[in-house]
């Protein structure tokens, strides 16, 4: 989302785990992003150590310049951390994560990332995101889990309409409070400072979260939350290596619980990821249009659903079987 209309050759990404999980790689960062299905506090727990939360949600042109709208957030001009504005369209997932990132102290990341955030030290958001936004490796490592689309229905003389816009912006906290940060507002946000003890920083990150989403009409779902965490792999792989020394098997098992779930979900992740970066929009695309020219679009349609409602019919039968047995 931005308030521009070129995209400036960015474009679309998911907000998917996987996805900011291989651009961090890419950044040469030792992070990883969570799916995060509830702001309970278990859920939290267990993505401890966690540094940010980026929040995805409908784009409402009306309130995009009202924080009042979500929270009691203050603006905060003199922000001394890092911030960069969104310039271009379709980069504010990218700036989001870098948003976080400058944010981190003492956290490594490679020599690009570093030698940029190094150069737009000292510089204005607007600059700063001007800066971001012209770096072509960034561009590159943003796209390549975001295939272009090889797709035009101009030819089929559809009606035009809009589609929802959506939008990724961070919450972390810095220096004892916690900071909203937009890459389309022209300051960061303040919302207050937050307890050391018990959740620390994600008690009220929780508050200010829980009352944006309440600003949507009742069961709205135009929302998704993402947790910037450590790579877990490391300290369970060392806490594993201690339990077995000392002989510990019932703790062990535990921890080679977690690691092979932990390594599933990055095969998962390689896996979808591999997948996006072979676009099959355009054979898909093609294989439509010819039925449509054809005249065989109709029929193709009816059997489908025919065949999947064989497969459902099938399936609630084996489920039947299944509770008499």
């Amino acid at each position: 989302m931005s308030s521009t209309e070129e995209s400036g050759g960015w474009q679309l990404t998911e907000s998917d785990p996987g996805v900011f999980t291989e651009l961090l790689r890419r950044l040469g960062v030792p992070l990883i992003v969570d799916d995060l299905y509830s702001l309970d506090s278990e859920s939290l727990a267990l993505l401890q150590p966690l540094h940010a939360l980026i929040f995805l949600f409908k784009w409402i042109p009306e309130s995009a310049s009202d924080s009042s709208s979500a929270s009691s957030g203050v603006p905060d001009p003199e922000f001394p951390g890092f911030f960069a504005h969104q310039v271009v369209n379709n980069a504010c997932a990218t700036l989001a994560v870098l948003n976080a990132l400058g944010n981190i102290p003492s956290l490594a990341s490679g020599p690009e990332l570093a030698e940029l955030n190094s150069f737009t030290t000292g510089m204005d958001p607007q600059t700063r995101g001007l800066v971001i936004t012209s770096a072509d490796w960034l561009r590159e490592a943003h796209n390549a889990l975001s295939p272009p689309s090889a797709i035009s229905l101009d030819e089929l003389g559809l009606p035009k309409k809009s589609e929802d816009a959506y939008h990724f912006v961070v919450y972390l906290p810095f220096m004892g409070s916690v900071y909203e940060l937009d890459g389309l507002k022209q300051h960061p946000v303040n919302h207050g400072p937050y307890p050391e003890a018990g959740e620390g920083w994600l008690q009220r990150a929780r508050q200010v979260i829980e009352a944006r989403i309440a600003t949507y009409p009742p069961g709205a779902l135009e929302f998704s939350l993402l947790a910037l965490r450590d790579d877990p792999l490391p300290a369970l792989q060392a806490q594993l290596t201690q339990l077995q020394s000392a002989g510990l098997d019932s703790e062990a098992a535990e921890i080679v619980a977690r690691l092979a779930n932990e390594n599933s979900k990055r095969e998962r992740w390689a896996f979808e990821n591999s997948l996006r970066r072979h676009n099959h929009t355009g054979l898909a695309y093609g294989i439509l249009l010819a039925l449509a020219k054809a005249g065989m679009l109709g029929k193709a349609k009816d059997e489908a659903k025919q065949v999947m409602k064989t497969r459902l019919e099938k399936r609630r039968e084996r489920g039947e079987d299944m509770e008499e047995d």
